[in-house]
């Protein structure tokens, strides 16, 4: 009788590095982003002078060059980012996050981001097409999918769906509704104008105009989840306009295409409107919303990522509480290693592996390199740190089980939670 050995156990002292390995070589499910194939034109943003306009690049700007948002916002967007360059990059060093984002682009195209001004970049994506760029962008960064952000009460963007406007088959839909949930007088004044018979007053009618409109929307765009971002006030049960549509339309209508609702909270909008998108800040919300929601409508399954740094541990522990919430992402203000590495860490401790660790939030195309690079490291370090442990305890820990988890971690929990295939490497495709 044959005896089947066990796959031998890594050491410590080579842990680190095949963690890493297998990180940077694991492709990755990109839950959340603002990008869009080239077929939707203008709102398909990629290229030097879109990456050095990026709004968190916009806000530090204004906090080192002598320059009003008023003349800022004046002149054209390549003179804009020739001001935050000479500002950011040249007349101070980039250390920022987002600073060293675009440095790490410029250097990953083989491009010097030591250079005075952006002239040669500019030369360099001038001679690319949108369909070749793409596809050399998400190959750079491993990622598998992107899942847009599909704001159907947008003018631009819902003309766009209603011409059945063809999407790239790497770019994902979801149906994003926040006016819905966060400006009904303007949600049901389009939703008259578009056909749908909604008054002001949320009456049985309006509720069943309301799920016509979302049913209508869902069978065109064929979502992967529907979501919304909400203020930290955001509360449920409340008697508001809010609640009472996220009840009676939104979660019916979610559970009746078996669709996850994503509710990304803690957003505090135009706190500086002089610097328009660059002027959202953020605010400690009430986790207990979340688990409110998670025990009324169990049959509702929630992704949820909480903008203060306050709230992921209430987050975490209530991920242990309810099965239908899948804690996702480090979000915007908590894209930066120091929080990230906490967050990381903090959930690995509380949810084992049962987590989607990261989305890019990426708006252009490029930031898609810089975003997986840095987070893959960050993500990396942690599951090191919780692996070492977990050795020195008495585990025998081998490298198809770090394999098992990351893929875990950067596919499988999401395609799981959003009903989608297993994920299926480039590799057992061609074994096949």
């Amino acid at each position: 009788m044959s005896v089947q050995l066990a796959p031998p156990s890594l050491e410590v002292t080579e842990l680190s590095r095949t963690v890493e390995s297998i990180v940077f070589d694991t492709p990755v499910f990109d839950i959340h982003t603002h990008l869009y194939p080239a077929t939707f034109q203008q709102l398909s943003l990629w290229g030097i002078d879109e990456l050095v306009n990026y709004h968190y690049l916009i806000a530090e700007t204004f906090r080192s060059a002598p320059i009003t948002p008023e003349q800022f916002w004046g002149v054209s967007k390549i003179e804009q980012a020739d001001i935050i360059w000479q500002t950011l990059f040249v007349r101070h060093t980039p250390v920022s996050e987002a600073c060293r984002g675009v440095v790490k682009v410029l250097s990953s195209f083989g491009l010097d981001p030591n250079v005075p001004n952006l002239r040669e970049a500019r030369k360099f994506f001038a001679a690319r097409s949108a369909e070749e760029h793409i596809s050399d962008v998400m190959k750079r960064a491993n990622v598998s999918d992107v899942v847009m952000t599909n704001d159907v009460f947008d003018p631009v963007e819902s003309q766009l769906w209603l011409e059945n406007t063809p999407v790239h088959e790497k770019y994902h839909a979801v149906l994003r509704m926040d006016p819905l949930l966060n400006d009904w007088p303007r949600a049901h004044s389009v939703l008259s104008e578009r056909g749908y018979k909604a008054g002001a007053v949320i009456d049985q009618p309006t509720i069943e105009s309301a799920k016509k409109f979302l049913d209508d929307w869902v069978n065109r765009m064929k979502p992967l989840y529907m979501a919304v971002s909400l203020p930290p006030s955001f509360g449920y049960p409340e008697d508001s306009p809010r609640a009472k549509l996220l009840t009676e339309v939104v979660l019916p209508v979610c559970r009746s295409y078996n669709l996850p609702f994503s509710m990304m909270i803690g957003v505090r909008k135009q706190v500086n409107p002089a610097l328009k998108d660059a002027g959202d800040s953020l605010g400690h919300a009430e986790t207990a919303v979340v688990e409110r929601l998670c025990r009324d409508f169990p049959q509702n399954t929630f992704l949820v990522s909480m903008l203060s740094r306050e709230n992921q541990h209430e987050l975490c522990v209530a991920a242990r509480k309810f099965n239908n919430l899948m804690p996702f992402g480090c979000w915007w203000f908590l894209n930066d290693a120091s929080i990230v590495t906490e967050i990381t860490d903090e959930r690995l401790e509380l949810l084992g592996t049962s987590f989607i660790p990261q989305h890019s939030d990426a708006r252009i195309l490029d930031q898609l390199v810089y975003k997986w690079d840095h987070s893959r490291r960050w993500i990396a370090d942690s599951l090191a740190r919780a692996y070492a442990s977990l050795i020195r305890d008495g585990w025998k820990l081998t490298s198809d089980q770090i394999q098992r988890d990351v893929q875990r971690m950067f596919q499988d929990n999401f395609r799981q939670f959003a009903g989608l295939p297993a994920f299926e490497s480039t590799q057992k495709r061609e074994a096949r």
